[in-house]
């Protein structure tokens, strides 16, 4: 376990999780700010997990992580670190079911995978990337005192920086 809240338990994605991976994916708002990962069946999503989630593990020791609603044990969502190639750090990504959002459980799940990552893994700095035109992950990210910086993803992204010493 990554790290557990008074409602949300936060634990590696594993090939079990591939019917919630499957929905996920293919929920509305996924497919909208993150991008359509043309998953069609479970086993796609296996090897997807596989590559994507377990891949992120064994090279740099973190990913993306399910979020899990302690009252029934019902996975909401996925929060995680993840290594791109064109940033110095990490960034901090999530996504939830549709049904599950406007609960708190973003927030509650972002700020613990933060505590995680500055506390255990000690980053220094984390980025954060979202659609250009997410207003709910652009406020969230700003509650959670990330800054929009003026760094360029792509086209389509806003880019923003958490330090960790702006936490101490």
């Amino acid at each position: 376990m990554i790290r557990k809240t008074s409602r949300l338990s936060i634990t590696r994605i594993t090939i079990a999780d591939a019917p919630f991976i499957l929905k996920l994916v293919n929920s509305p708002t996924f497919k909208q700010f993150i991008g359509d990962r043309n998953l069609k069946t479970e086993e796609d999503a296996a090897n997807y997990i596989q590559s994507w989630a377990l891949g992120n593990y064994a090279k740099h020791g973190f990913g993306p992580y399910i979020v899990r609603a302690i009252d029934g044990n019902c996975p909401v969502g996925t929060c995680g670190l993840f290594k791109r190639e064109k940033l110095a750090y990490p960034d901090l990504g999530y996504a939830f079911l549709p049904e599950f959002t406007g609960l708190g459980y973003a927030s509650e799940s972002a700020q613990a995978v933060i505590e995680y990552a500055f506390n255990d893994l000690k980053m220094p700095i984390l980025y954060a990337i979202t659609n250009h035109d997410n207003a709910n992950s652009i406020k969230l990210l700003s509650k959670l005192g990330f800054n929009q910086i003026p760094l360029k993803y792509d086209a389509n992204t806003k880019v923003f920086e958490l330090k960790a010493s702006s936490i101490d």
